[in-house]
């Protein structure tokens, strides 16, 4: 019986050792010399507190006072993005009266110009013609700082394209449906290999799912994909093994959950490369998630971390 417990003990002894050498990452305060690449959420955007948003609330409506000119997902703010430093831009997408594809976050017009109405209720000509920059107020209303000043700056997925050729891109697909996944198709279609590979997509689970099935190796992301992979990966992760589910995927990761993941961060980070996958390190802030917009939160990024962080003040974060 001493034997056997002996036995048990050592085996037991060897499986965590095992896993402990399998998955160990030093893991201290981020430092300057880390290479730590950029995800501008909607470009350069105004931004607001994500901790008073609810599912319906007007965020054009609750932004801090503007310390910058840019609208988010307009092209002016892409470009901004891009020459503060940003190596991907994310931008929303949505389907207009007249099955064309235009940027736009929310389904409502109502909340950022001057118009009433869902977006599928207007043609992108008429889309284009709008003032996104109509509603935008930080002072409850008493002042509307960029009113007029949005006119004509609702791009649509083709004036992104033509502008950025050589660009990385998110693509967050806004409606529900597979009309908007089989738009997209029909874009790729249009392009070769190596734009395409430029494109990685989240969103709308049926979108993605025609999306991924034409372009399997695009990296994608829907909720119900991430909690599927993540889940599967924590079983088997301490293994070294990578599922076949969190292969080609976006993974946006809370840091408030990064210690659950099996060799976080630098051997988390090496399995999902070698997957296809990328990680985009972002912050939970009540039911919602937000981005690293100050240098204050970036501190919170641990030492041996050279993934992404997702951000809606790359201004602020680019000296970082």
């Amino acid at each position: 019986m001493i034997r056997k417990k002996r036995i048990i003990l050592c085996v037991i002894a060897a499986i965590l050792i095992f896993i402990i050498i399998n998955n160990f990452s030093f893991q201290g305060h981020s430092g300057s010399s880390q290479t730590i690449s950029v995800l501008a959420h909607r470009g350069m955007a105004q931004t607001f507190d994500i901790g008073k948003v609810k599912w319906d609330t007007n965020t054009a409506a609750i932004i801090y006072k503007p310390e910058h000119d840019f609208l988010e997902n307009t092209i002016p703010s892409m470009m901004a993005a891009f020459d503060y430093g940003a190596d991907l831009v994310e931008f929303d997408i949505r389907t207009t009266k007249d099955k064309k594809l235009v940027v736009f976050h929310d389904y409502l017009v109502d909340y950022r110009t001057e118009k009433k109405g869902n977006v599928s209720d207007y043609t992108l000509e008429e889309l284009q013609k709008m003032d996104i920059g109509y509603g935008y107020t930080y002072d409850n209303g008493n002042t509307f700082p960029f009113r007029s000043k949005g006119v004509g700056l609702m791009p649509s997925f083709d004036d992104v394209l033509k502008e950025f050729p050589q660009k990385e891109f998110l693509i967050h697909i806004k409606d529900n449906g597979p009309e908007i996944g089989n738009l997209l198709i029909e874009k790729f279609r249009e392009m070769n290999d190596e734009t395409v590979g430029l494109y990685s997509i989240y969103g709308n689970d049926e979108a993605i799912a025609l999306i991924k099935k034409e372009y399997p190796e695009m990296k994608a992301m829907t909720a119900q994909m991430l909690k599927k992979a993540l889940i599967q990966y924590l079983l088997v992760g301490w293994t070294g093994y990578t599922p076949k589910s969190i292969r080609n995927m976006e993974i946006h990761i809370p840091i408030e959950y990064t210690k659950l993941i099996w060799g976080w961060p630098a051997k988390f980070l090496d399995r999902m490369n070698k997957a296809g996958s990328r990680v985009v390190l972002i912050r939970k802030i009540g039911p919602w998630t937000g981005g690293f917009d100050s240098i204050e939160e970036i501190k919170d990024i641990p030492a041996g971390y050279n993934g992404y962080i997702m951000t809606d003040r790359i201004d602020r974060i680019q000296p970082f």
